[in-house]
């Protein structure tokens, strides 16, 4: 038996790239080649539209094959692969501890934790929504399973909201989650999972930390500072740690940022 971690790029959203791609390709064939309307200006317009709508789609297509690509855990470039690891790397747990991971998905970063930390315990949370309808509780345990991993559990939660009361956890984790949540204010949501962390317990959580999604996370750092966290790093993760700028460019991922450091 072996673990699916399934894709971050899900299948089924490059599968619509190309179903829109080839609807609007024969629409404006329709328009453009057929007697179904009659010559004039808006047979001629209704075509160019749909043959860009058409350049448009296949233009996504191809960037969601390429993002589909780069992060297969059984591809040659295992990008998801490498970032898992990368972040599980930095929790070092004594036995009898307790690790969260926020946003846990297929269960990837919760497990890679776990087996980094065998006499831990690791909490991988998730609302699995409808958008990666393939990832699941279940998926979860079955990749535990799978990795003969048995200091794991996962339930549904809330990443605005966790049911945790303060200071639970000696470390928390998170990877590419807090910028998919609808906010207006995503330093509010981390705080809400670093409120869960014990002191002296350490934190590493991986997203793409821009501005336009963040705000000024240099002033988020001094803030954790000055709180009297310690060792609070924000290490770009796109000049070689986990890929290369321009490889971060064309993926949209430009901002990713692991946010490490104890409490």
């Amino acid at each position: 038996m072996k673990p699916d971690y399934k894709n971050w790029m899900p299948k089924g959203m490059v599968l619509g790239f190309l179903a829109g791609a080839a609807a609007a390709l024969v629409l404006a064939i329709i328009f453009g080649c057929t007697p179904l309307m009659a010559s004039g200006t808006p047979k001629v317009v209704l075509t160019i539209v749909f043959a860009l709508a058409a350049l448009f789609f296949c233009g996504l297509t191809i960037w969601g094959f390429m993002m589909y690509r780069a992060f297969d855990y059984n591809g040659t470039r295992q990008m998801s692969r490498q970032i898992i690891e990368g972040i599980a790397a930095y929790v070092d747990l004594p036995a009898g501890a307790k690790s969260l991971d926020v946003g846990c998905g297929s269960g990837a970063l919760a497990i890679a934790v776990a087996k980094r930390n065998p006499e831990a315990e690791v909490i991988g949370i998730d609302r699995w929504g409808k958008e990666y309808a393939s990832f699941s509780k279940n998926l979860c345990e079955r990749n535990a399973e799978a990795e003969s991993v048995s200091n794991t559990s996962f339930r549904k939660g809330d990443a605005t909201h966790l049911e945790f009361p303060d200071e639970t956890f000696d470390a928390v984790t998170s990877n590419y989650v807090y910028h998919n949540i609808p906010s207006g204010d995503r330093q509010a949501i981390l705080m809400e999972t670093l409120r869960t962390l014990k002191k002296g317990g350490t934190f590493a959580l991986h997203d793409i930390f821009s501005a336009s999604k963040y705000g000024d996370m240099q002033a988020f750092v001094k803030k954790l500072q000055d709180m009297d966290y310690q060792k609070v790093e924000l290490i770009d993760t796109t000049d070689g740690m986990f890929m290369q700028k321009s490889e971060a460019g064309w993926m949209a991922l430009s901002g990713s940022a692991l946010l490490t450091g104890i409490k």
